[in-house]
């Protein structure tokens, strides 16, 4: 699978900061576009699904966010069109290494993995030998 786009979704900036940076460094994709909201990040792919534009091909999500968490997002992410949402691939992110966290997710088809924050070369090449 050739990624293209990648979305990541996290409230804390010094988080954000550090995903860009890994995965710019890592050559791991394409484009990388950054959102500071579960509801910022819904509403980014809305947007893209009323243009008709690609979705990313892999979205890292953090789980811990205020208002919309990781779950809320979830939730209204299976109200998309079942083409948009199999194009996609969901990391989950989070501080916590909590093994209820991740049976919870890896339950949906379109949620691939969980990995620990922050995203590491490490972690990315997990990920990276999943899809290739």
């Amino acid at each position: 699978m050739k990624i293209e786009h990648i979305l990541v979704i996290d409230d804390n900036d010094t988080d954000l900061l550090i995903a860009k940076i890994i995965l710019e460094r890592s050559n791991f994709g394409g484009s990388i576009t950054t959102q500071t909201s579960a509801k910022a990040g819904l509403e980014y792919l809305k947007e893209l699904q009323s243009k008709g534009t690609a979705w990313p091909n892999i979205i890292f999500l953090d789980i811990n966010m205020p208002l919309v968490n990781g779950y809320g997002f979830i939730q209204e992410f299976e109200k998309f069109e079942d083409s948009a949402k199999n194009s996609t691939n969901i990391i989950m992110l989070s501080s916590s290494d909590n093994k209820t966290d991740l049976d919870t997710f890896l339950n949906k088809s379109y949620v691939k993995d969980f990995i620990s924050k922050p995203i590491s070369p490490d972690s990315l090449k997990i990920i990276f030998d999943k899809f290739s």
